[in-house]
């Protein structure tokens, strides 16, 4: 089967991104990303296309065209916690190019990062140096874009979908991004009693495999958990589950570790695929 075989909300707190800098209340991530990064290696997937809430577009979406991914990321917000970590990976040109064009033909604004000089930001390195540490799976990065309502970054995420299921790529697509990210001071504070249930309630609806569901009230959902950079990487990925939905396939969410806090923030990595792919991870 080709296409996006599954979908995944992924955590990329700075401080998972090294063992001697995670708070105790932070490491149930990091053992959820090794897990489920285990377990989607075992789909044999033959890309990553990931959607980082710290790669930033104002105007257009991008796909990232390099051949290679190669250099160190530096946390631009916190270089005390990511200095310059080392990464190498496989590119998709290929993918990306075609996923420009169908965003085009559909559409929305999109243009090819092609810059021999593009680095990774760390919503991009943190999670994939856990899901995928050898880096044995190309990779496409699409950002958030801040002209984008929740309805294009639907759109978007199910044109992801169609260019993989076209060129006969099995991709799985990450949506780098927490849940409820209204900040404070302070790594320990949990979200506000509000906010946390709004998560859980949105987390047990993908579990439910319910898209059509969270798409009609996603809206009000973002508002109150005050989602981070509008929900857009979470609207990317209902588009992308959307689509595989709108196949026939009975949509079901596997949790991968638990629910924590970063300053405010609420995270958790939680898998969406079909009851079949699902069954076959453990």
């Amino acid at each position: 089967m080709s296409g996006v075989i599954a979908a995944a909300v992924v955590a990329h707190v700075p401080t998972l991104s090294r063992a001697e800098i995670t708070p105790d209340f932070q490491t149930t991530l990091v053992q959820g990303e090794h897990l489920l990064g285990r377990g989607l290696r075992s789909l044999s997937p033959d890309l990553w296309v990931i959607a980082s809430t710290h790669w930033v577009s104002t105007f257009n979406w991008f796909a990232t065209c390099q051949a290679q991914h190669e250099g160190k990321c530096v946390a631009d917000e916190a270089p005390d916690l990511i200095p310059g970590m080392p990464y190498s990976y496989r590119g998709d040109p290929e993918f990306a190019t075609a996923l420009v064009d169908e965003w085009k033909r559909l559409e929305v604004p999109a243009l090819r990062n092609e810059s021999p000089h593009y680095e990774w930001d760390y919503g991009t390195f943190v999670p994939l140096s856990h899901l995928d540490p050898k880096g044995e799976i190309a990779v496409v990065g699409v950002p958030v874009v801040l002209m984008a309502d929740h309805a294009e970054c639907v759109r978007a995420g199910a044109a992801i979908h169609a260019t993989a299921r076209r060129l006969g790529r099995r991709a799985v697509f990450l949506a780098s991004t927490a849940l409820s990210h209204a900040l404070v001071r302070g790594r320990h504070f949990m979200p506000t009693t509000e906010r946390i249930e709004a998560d859980q309630h949105l987390l047990n609806q993908l579990k439910r495999g319910a898209i059509d569901e969270i798409i009609a009230g996603f809206g009000n959902y973002s508002r109150v958990a005050v989602a981070e950079m509008g929900g857009r990487a979470l609207a990317t990925l209902l588009g992308v589950t959307k689509a595989l939905s709108d196949e026939g396939n009975g949509l079901e969410g596997r949790q991968y570790g638990g629910y924590a806090q970063s300053s405010g923030s609420g995270n958790a990595n939680l898998l969406v695929a079909a009851h079949e792919t699902l069954t076959r991870i453990h």
